[in-house]
């Protein structure tokens, strides 16, 4: 008979509803003449109880908690409906150790693991009891019979706390279970014995350690653990909901993303069941049948290089600067000798000529702030030695690491402006580590999960994301180009490669944003598209136009020769003095973004009325040559030049009547335009004639599955709440990708068709001289199989054009049906900064432009 190890987390075993699930997966396991070992937790947030208690005896103080822990198991059992009874002896045990620890106020590490024992001795009685009523023949075994530690040299704290056993295989114990006459085992994680018969600890999480020490000891077929999550996922699902499942991980992978911040899994299970070569399987409580996380010890040389972005949080620096350390032999020696002197064990080291700077392990010593005080003081002997902290570590966990150094370029970008104390690439190519300021990391997390997990070409890889499986429900209106697909396979016919764009989407869009209740005026960024159609169908809606060259103000004014000039206006960027003359002589709105046209050509500004493009500070936006704040871009004057401001307009009487920021495109957030709005009304106080703010564009666009669109709703409260301050004052948006993207499609044969090695590539009659985005920015579009939509999608392939160029792919690693030449591929939310950012590279002319009404 072989034996399957199953264990089960605190949430896992804290209600009636997860218990069901327990018995109905030990049933399934020993329908498949295995003998199931389940090994159980505590109930949630007792083990944290039983800490508190041990704290509070020393104070005496203990009582509340102590009955707070007797309530919770009696609500269980009656859920259950097994008797309270089978837990007096243990809770009577509680009482009299924390009894004990009041009258001697001491709690000595014997002592504490002892009572924080009880939590999964409890559970074990009622889950025990539970399991027999639902028709199992189980026989419960006390841990300390089966796992005996291995004493240390680190004193009480460490054996009688952090306690390590070995995972030999025992025969004997194997018979033992056999043997004992029941069809399941149930035990208890997180403690053992030590050779004296005495409790010790695994340390904390060591429930997921014990079940695989017993997995190790049996030659188990597999060791399941079982949690309130699906599985070990790219980030922590619970911060971070587009976080998605890993499917398949070796140990090496698993462990460091357990070591590095996922509290999915302990590191310390692992090495048992890789020693044995046992499949470890990550599993939902909640949902049984779903599939997990498996860890083997294969590779998939295939699969993503960059696994997972996790964040470590509470991390301890300490930074030691010293002239003394320069070709000094043993330096390093002496200040680890200090680290060991006072327990402390080093994670991560970064050093230079003159400074070294550590990360203390995080464990239970990290809190002993007398320990870590006098650590200190010793270190001082070699240098100036300071804590810093609160910290935190962002770390991106994979395989061959050093190989994707070429290609984090724009990932490290996120960390402009930000205080990075230490890096540190891992010797076994496992991990990136980066140590920041705690505030950070999460935000940290979150930008480069979407740069590197959420954008990368590979994103079939991985499974759902937890807010695909468990979220709300994205329910995705039908794009417009799926139902008129019968004409725009007709138009293709004779027209490809073409832009269509469908002006009802624009004219809806145009609504949407005019609904605003925060907005009192709206212009279009035409840069994004200046196509006729796409103007005549914004102006009939009353849009405004935001042109940035003289070429843009003139195609306004030929087609709309009787527009009223207040509703255009000008924002160029390093424009000649001629383009700002003429802009000033047609009547519409001049943007100035530069001290210089103040400073140098004020006769040209004397008595007239002019808006001010502030730079906020930071950029944002999808890519960095969409991100135009900060003191890399050249947009916009920086806040401390707003004093030469003023006194250039006063003393050429020139008229602020508008202040004017944008940050970045593509943003699905709300928050960065009440930002900008709060920065920018905060400033009107400075310009008295000011009388509106124009925060700008960077509307996002939800371009791949998983991406939320941005919420209006909360968009027009938060622009309400600052307009609430400022009740005088006019916002303005100047949207340009917003309004047309989604609206336009590029239509284009299919040509060639080849593999080269496991790669596949589908040739199409347009590439980058027609969209360059996805070239210039890595951005993503949607690609379809426009002829063969309704057909099932069976392979993965490169979409590419014919430029001679390596970066002409349009998309990678498609899922598309079986293609064949002459198919017409779309490709989606083609409306903005396509044809108008074309070429004639290798002489080949970009698609033409159809409007489709």
């Amino acid at each position: 008979m072989h034996h399957i190890v199953t264990k089960f987390g605190g949430t896992s075993v804290s209600t009636r509803e997860t218990w069901n699930n327990i018995a109905a997966i030990t049933k399934k396991h020993m329908s498949s003449s295995v003998q199931p070992v389940i090994v159980c937790s505590a109930l949630t947030q007792i083990s944290n109880k039983l800490e508190k208690a041990i704290e509070a005896a020393l104070l005496n103080e203990h009582h509340s908690i102590y009955q707070d822990i007797e309530t919770t198991h009696f609500h269980l059992a009656e859920k259950l409906e097994v008797s309270a009874e089978l837990i007096t002896q243990e809770l009577h045990q509680l009482n009299q150790w924390l009894t004990g620890i009041a009258l001697l106020k001491q709690a000595p590490a014997k002592t504490q693991a002892q009572i924080l024992s009880l939590g999964e001795l409890m559970m074990t009685r009622l889950g025990h009891a539970f399991l027999e009523k639902q028709g199992i023949k189980v026989k419960w075994y006390d841990a300390r019979e089966l796992l005996v530690s291995t004493p240390s040299l680190g004193g009480d704290t460490v054996n009688y706390l952090s306690a390590r056993c070995d995972s030999e295989y025992s025969p004997e114990l194997v018979n033992n279970f056999i043997n004992c006459g029941a069809q399941a085992i149930i035990t208890q994680g997180f403690f053992a014995s030590n050779p004296h018969g005495e409790t010790v600890l695994l340390g904390r999480g060591g429930s997921d350690t014990s079940a695989a020490l017993i997995a190790g000891k049996l030659h188990a077929s597999a060791c399941e653990i079982w949690t309130d999550v699906p599985g070990i996922y790219t980030a922590n699902p619970h911060q971070l909901p587009h976080a998605r499942l890993l499917k398949q991980l070796n140990y090496d992978e698993a462990q460091e993303i357990a070591s590095m911040g996922a509290k999915v899994l302990h590191p310390n299970c692992i090495p048992p069941v890789r020693r044995a070569n046992i499949p470890m399987v990550v599993k939902y409580t909640q949902l049984p049948e779903h599939s997990g996380t498996l860890i083997t010890k294969d590779i998939d040389e295939s699969a993503p290089l960059i696994k997972s972005i996790q964040v470590k949080h509470s991390i301890i620096l300490i930074s030691i600067d010293t002239l003394n350390m320069w070709q000094q032999v043993g330096f390093l020696a002496d200040v680890f000798a200090a680290f060991k002197k006072h327990g402390f064990s080093v994670d991560l080291l970064s050093s230079s000529e003159f400074n070294v700077t550590i990360s203390l392990d995080v464990n239970a010593k990290i809190h002993d702030r007398p320990a870590i005080n006098s650590l200190i003081e010793d270190l001082n002997e070699f240098g100036r030695a300071k804590l810093i902290e609160p910290c935190s570590a962002v770390s991106l966990v994979g395989h061959h690491i050093r190989t994707v150094l070429p290609q984090l370029g724009p990932a490290l970008e996120v960390f402009e402006a930000k205080q990075v104390y230490l890096m540190s690439l891992a010797s076994n190519d496992l991990n990136l580590t980066f140590v920041v300021d705690e505030s950070q990391a999460d935000k940290l997390c979150q930008k480069l999960h979407h740069l590197l997990i959420e954008s990368n070409p590979q994103i079939f890889y991985y499974s759902k994301s937890w807010h695909e499986e468990f979220g709300k429900p994205n329910v995705r209106p039908t794009p417009w180009w799926e139902i008129e697909r019968d004409q725009l396979l007709t138009t293709s016919s004779m027209q490809s490669p073409c832009y269509v764009y469908h002006s009802p989407t624009q004219a809806s869009r145009a609504k949407q944003l005019k609904a605003l209740k925060s907005i009192d005026n709206l212009f279009y960024a035409m840069k994004a598209n200046p196509f006729p159609s796409v103007l005549k169908t914004l102006e009939k809606e009353g849009i405004g136009f935001e042109c940035v060259s003289v070429q843009e103000l003139e195609l306004v004014l030929s087609l709309f020769p009787t527009i009223k000039k207040d509703r255009i206006l000008f924002t160029p960027n390093f424009a000649p003095k001629s383009e700002y003359a003429f802009a000033l002589e047609t009547g519409c709105y001049v943007t100035i973004d530069s001290l210089y046209p103040l400073e140098n050509w004020p006769e040209l500004f004397k008595n007239r009325e002019v808006i001010i493009r502030i730079d906020p500070g930071t950029g944002a936006g999808h890519h960095k040559h969409v991100s135009t704040g900060g003191n890399e871009s050249k947009f916009g004057i920086t806040q401390n030049d707003i004093s030469k401001v003023i006194s250039l307009t006063k003393s050429n009487h020139i008229k602020v009547i508008g202040l004017h920021a944008h940050s970045g495109s593509g943003i699905l957030s709300t928050d960065l335009w009440q930002q900008t709005a709060a920065m920018l009304a905060s400033l009107t106080d400075q310009f008295s004639d000011v009388r509106s703010i124009n925060l700008g564009g960077g509307l996002g666009v939800v371009e791949k599955p998983g991406q939320h669109p941005l919420d209006f709703t909360a968009l027009d409260a938060q622009l309400l709440a600052v307009k609430s301050q400022y009740p005088n004052l006019e916002i303005w948006l100047e949207p340009g990708r917003y309004f047309v993207s989604d609206s336009g499609v590029i239509l284009a044969k299919v040509t060639q068709c080849k593999e080269k090695g496991k790669v596949r590539f589908i040739g199409i009659e347009t590439g980058m001289n027609s969209l360059i985005r996805p070239s210039l920015y890595g951005a993503y579009h949607e690609i379809v199989n426009l002829t063969r939509l309704h057909e099932e999608k069976s392979s993965f392939a490169h979409i590419v054009g014919p430029i001679c160029e390596s970066g002409d792919t349009l998309g990678y690693d498609r899922l598309l049906p079986d293609t064949k030449e002459g198919d017409v591929l779309l490709i989606a939310n083609a409306g903005a900064y396509g044809h108008c950012m074309s070429s004639h590279y290798n002489l080949r002319p970009p698609a033409q432009e159809i409007a489709m009404e």
